[in-house]
Formats: C-alpha cells, sequence, structure tokens
C-alpha cells in the first residue's frame, strides 16, 4: 500500500522543504545586503532565477507525485518506494527530485544574486555527487536488482535525456 498523504508532506516538509525554503531564507536573512549586481543585468538574473525555480519545482513535484502513485513510497529515506519508479520525468533523469532541488536552489542564487545562496546550492550539489552514488544506488541495486542496473545503465543521474527511455517489455 502506498504512502498516505500525512506520510509525503511530512517527508516534503523535512527534505525539499528545508533544503530550498529554510536555509535559503535563514540565509538571506542573516546576510541581507545589497545585491552583487545591479541594473540590467540583475534584471537577466532575476529572469534567469524565476525560470530555474519554476523549472526546479516542475521537476519536485512531477517526482513527489510519482513516488506515492508508482512507486508506493516518498522520497524520505525512512518512508522509500516500495517500487522502481521509471515512468514520467524519471524516464529523461534518475534523480528529478535532486534536479529539480538543485535548480531551484541556483533560482534563488540567481533571483536574489546572492552569494550565500551560491554556496548554500554548490555544497548541496558536492553532498549529493558524493552521497548519491555512494549510498543511494548501491541501495537501489540491492532493492531492484537488475531492473535497476538496466535502468541506471540507459538514464543519467543528473541531466536529462532529451528522448524519454523506454524500458524493455516483460515477457
Amino acid at each position: 500500500m502506498g504512502a498516505s498523504r500525512w506520510h509525503h508532506l511530512r517527508a516534503v516538509a523535512v527534505l525539499p522543504g528545508t533544503v530550498t525554503v529554510l536555509v535559503p531564507a535563514t540565509l538571506l536573512h542573516l546576510t541581507h545586503r545589497a545585491p552583487l549586481i545591479d541594473g540590467a543585468c540583475r534584471i537577466g538574473l532575476r529572469g534567469l532565477g524565476a525560470a530555474l525555480l519554476l523549472l526546479g519545482l516542475a521537476l519536485m513535484v512531477q517526482a513527489i507525485g510519482l513516488f506515492g502513485r508508482v512507486g508506493e513510497g516518498t522520497l524520505a529515506p525512512w518512508d522509500p518506494t516500495q517500487k522502481l519508479v521509471v515512468r514520467g520525468v524519471y524516464r529523461h533523469v534518475r534523480n528529478p527530485m535532486i534536479t529539480g532541488v538543485m535548480s531551484v536552489l541556483l533560482g534563488e542564487a540567481a533571483l536574489f544574486a546572492s552569494a550565500a545562496q551560491l554556496g548554500w546550492f554548490l555544497a548541496f550539489a558536492l553532498a549529493n555527487v558524493i552521497y548519491i552514488p555512494l549510498a543511494e544506488e548501491p541501495g537501489l541495486e540491492r532493492r531492484f536488482g537488475a531492473d535497476y542496473r538496466e535502468y541506471k545503465r540507459h538514464v543519467p543521474r543528473w541531466i536529462p535525456r532529451l528522448r524519454p527511455w523506454t524500458p524493455p517489455a516483460r515477457t
């Protein structure tokens, strides 16, 4: 049986909520200064930031929905999916949730022209570049075996492939 709405809300609040809202808001509060860039460049940077933020949110919403509907679990390690999700955005990228969060963080850094936000993005990206291949992926291989290894061979970790991968038909 899939995770309840409460489980999803708790996982979203604790994980991406903390990373994309609580920490950035705290950083902005603690480092509130004049932006690093002014004028026309700032307007362009704000536009880029808004676009990255919207793209990231779209990826996150799709990933969270697929975790519940298809994977029968949440994005949280304490309540993981029970089934391997290879639908929707997962046919383009293995980690759409993290790609989405990184897009939001980079968007926030651009939107606010904030060096502190950029530092937070870099720290979060580095942590995931280390954690995912060393801890998360071996765990997924243990849970989902050959299906995950096949998926991993065809779908990139971070940067989405343009054409969706179609898993082989099961007989």
